[in-house]
C-alpha cells in the first residue's frame, strides 16, 4: 500500500507491474540524459560571450537536432507499445471475477462457481479494529488465489467508476452498459489495496478496492466455505 511521502510507484505484486516499473525507470534515465545534455548546452551558451554562428543558423544543426528526437522517440516507443499489447493479453484464465461499481460500493461475482457473490462496503472508522486502515478496509475482501491468471470482467450499475490497484498494475474503466476486462497474476501472497479511481459522486473517496492473496489449497477452502454459506 502508499505510504505517506512516497514517491516512488508501490511494490510490484503482478509481472506487469514490475515490466511498468522498468519501464518507467527506462523512461526516467532518457530524460535525464535529455535533460542534462539540454541544460548543458543552454549553460555554454548563457556564460560562453562569442556564439559560434553555426548555432544560430546552420544546416548541419538543424538536421541533427531534427534527427536526434525521432531516435530518441523510437527509444521510448518500442517498450511502450511491447508493454501495452502484454497489457491487452489474456492468457488463459483460470478464473473468473465479475466486478461492479455501485454508488458507493463494489460487488463481486465468482463467475466460475454457483451463488458465489458479495458486496464490499469500506468499514467505517468508528467501527473499525485498532490496527485497520482509514479508508481502505472493508467488510468483504475480494480473495483470489496467487500464482493463478485471474481475469476480471469489469462494469458499472450506474454512473462511471474505475476499478484501480496500482500494485498489481490494474486501471480499468467501469461503463455502465458496457463490460470491459483485465487480467493478473499476483506473484505472492498478501492484502493488496486499491480505490475507485473515476470521480463517481459524493463518496467517491470512500469506496476502496481490498485483494487478498492466498495459496491455492486456502483458496480451494474459502471457495467451500463459501458456497456453503
Amino acid at each position: 500500500m502508499a505510504t505517506w511521502g512516497q514517491l516512488n510507484f508501490q511494490d510490484a505484486a503482478s509481472p506487469m507491474m514490475e515490466q511498468m516499473n522498468y519501464f518507467h525507470d527506462h523512461t526516467l534515465m532518457v530524460l535525464l540524459i535529455i535533460t542534462i545534455l539540454v541544460a548543458y548546452i543552454m549553460g555554454a551558451m548563457f556564460f560562453n560571450k562569442d556564439v559560434n554562428r553555426n548555432l544560430l543558423d546552420g544546416q548541419k544543426i538543424e538536421t541533427a537536432w531534427t534527427i536526434l528526437p525521432v531516435f530518441v522517440l523510437i527509444i521510448i516507443a518500442m517498450p511502450s507499445l511491447r508493454l501495452l499489447y502484454l497489457l491487452d493479453e489474456v492468457n488463459e484464465p483460470s478464473i473468473t471475477l465479475k466486478t461492479v461499481g455501485h454508488q458507493w460500493y463494489w460487488s463481486y461475482e465468482y463467475s466460475d462457481f454457483k451463488h458465489i457473490e458479495f458486496d464490499s462496503y469500506m468499514i467505517p472508522y468508528d467501527e473499525m479494529d485498532n490496527d485497520g486502515l482509514r479508508l481502505l478496509e472493508v467488510d468483504n475482501r475480494t480473495t483470489v488465489p496467487m500464482e493463478t491468471q485471474v481475469r476480471v470482467l469489469i462494469t458499472a450499475a450506474d454512473v462511471l467508476h474505475s476499478w484501480a490497484v496500482p500494485s498489481l498494475g490494474v486501471k480499468v474503466d467501469a461503463t455502465p452498459g458496457r463490460l470491459n476486462q483485465t487480467s493478473f497474476f499476483i506473484n505472492r501472497p498478501g492484502i493488496f489495496f486499491g480505490q475507485c479511481s473515476e470521480i463517481c459522486g459524493a463518496n467517491h473517496s470512500f469506496m476502496p478496492i481490498m485483494i487478498e492473496s492466498i495459496s491455492i489449497q486456502s483458496f480451494i477452502s474459502w471457495i467451500q466455505k463459501m458456497m456453503q454459506a
